[in-house]
């Protein structure tokens, strides 16, 4: 493909390698490229004194673990250990955040891979596992017991909310617990188009339960786990420092979005895609060509949104200011890894787990593919 690949062996190796600054994408990615230095006078009898150069606002640190296989949905335990899912292996892996050792929890019965379904997303709850999963008959949402020790296997997986619309594409997958302990999930319109905008569907929406798959207390509509609606394919889910809900989604062929979501607001699709300004549709704060990105997960952490892209092959950073983005979105990472799937943030916001995908069928693996990068933010 062309692409440069740089395989990360240690820590040390990485620092000196990938040392990443914000000039490392194109002006028109909002980096403004490097800043020209005036030409000092020969009159001057000293030269200006030496400035070290801005802190790079993220760098990777190293590989946490690779060889993974269809790499989808991470969640954090609690200590620190992770989780992860194979879409198409229908395993979910447990990887040592001190070491990468990986330790596997089993495969999950009943998940029928096919196309963009699997065992996607995942999220961690009081002794449960929650798992977003195509099945035979849908997209669902279940939970398995987990102890918690290394060598503790899930359980068997227990409905939470089935009926999801399910297809070879667009099948959403994205969950997490927000802050007000209520379990969000992102979904897709299956290419059926018209079940964005049918309120009655569950697909191409945001949903919004309690952890035991009731709609949630406050819902917009009510008796409906939905929250938001006009939706194509919403995989990235993260809430800010003041809690507001963000998610990314991937558009058809003109613009990918980031949205700031609001209860029973509709995001336009199929009637628009990207910016529309039209009346009783609510725009993106960010917008790309789908080349630039095609956006899975998304975290949030030190005033910032990260933004994972599959075809984009690279990481986003859009900054905020409250509800409204405060400078353009830069790029990092571009092209260094193959397609990017899921980040997440831990603890202070000072670390990213990264997750690559190249081996969803889509992508062209390399020695080591797929891993789980861990990155430092400035």
């Amino acid at each position: 493909m062309g692409r440069r690949r740089v395989v990360v062996k240690g820590v040390a190796g990485a620092v000196a390698a990938l040392l990443l600054t914000a000039g490392c994408g194109s002006p028109s990615d909002g980096d403004g490229g490097p800043t020209a230095t005036p030409t000092a006078s020969r009159a001057t009898t000293s030269p200006p004194p030496a400035t070290s150069p801005p802190r790079a606002p993220v760098r990777v640190a190293g590989t946490l673990t690779e060889d993974l296989r269809s790499p989808w949905g991470l969640a954090e335990l609690p200590g620190g250990d992770l989780l992860v899912s194979s879409r198409d292996e229908r395993t979910v892996t447990r990887v040592s955040a001190r070491d990468g050792r990986k330790t596997p929890l089993g495969e999950v019965p009943g998940v029928v891979p096919g196309g963009e379904g699997g065992l996607m997303g995942l999220a961690v709850r009081d002794g449960w596992v929650y798992a977003y999963v195509t099945s035979a008959s849908d997209n669902r949402i279940v939970r398995m017991r987990y102890g918690g020790g290394a060598g503790d296997r899930l359980g068997a997986p227990q409905p939470v909310l089935t009926g999801i619309p399910k297809g070879f594409v667009h099948d959403g997958g994205r969950i997490a617990f927000g802050p007000d302990g209520m379990l969000y999930a992102g979904t897709g319109e299956t290419g059926e188009t018209g079940l964005a905008q049918d309120k009655g569907s569950l697909g191409g929406k945001i949903l919004r339960m309690t952890p035991e798959g009731r709609p949630a207390p406050g819902n917009p509509f009510p008796g409906s786990v939905v929250y938001s609606y006009g939706h194509r394919n919403v995989q990235g889910l993260a809430w800010d420092a003041d809690g507001r809900l963000w998610a990314a989604e991937f558009g058809q062929n003109t613009w990918d979005e980031l949205n700031l979501i609001r209860p029973g607001r509709n995001y336009g699709w199929p009637e628009a895609e990207g910016r529309a300004g039209r009346s009783g549709f609510t725009d993106p704060v960010a917008q790309w060509p789908t080349s630039e990105a095609s956006p899975s997960g998304i975290a949030y952490a030190r005033g910032a949104i990260w933004m994972a892209g599959l075809r984009g092959e690279r990481l986003w950073r859009v900054p905020l200011s409250g509800a409204e983005r405060s400078g353009e979105p830069q790029a990092f990472l571009s092209g260094e890894y193959g397609r990017l799937r899921t980040v997440l943030a831990t603890g202070d916001g000072s670390r990213l787990w990264l997750v690559t995908s190249e081996t969803d069928t889509r992508g062209t693996p390399g020695p080591g593919d797929d891993r789980i990068l861990r990155l430092e933010v400035g």
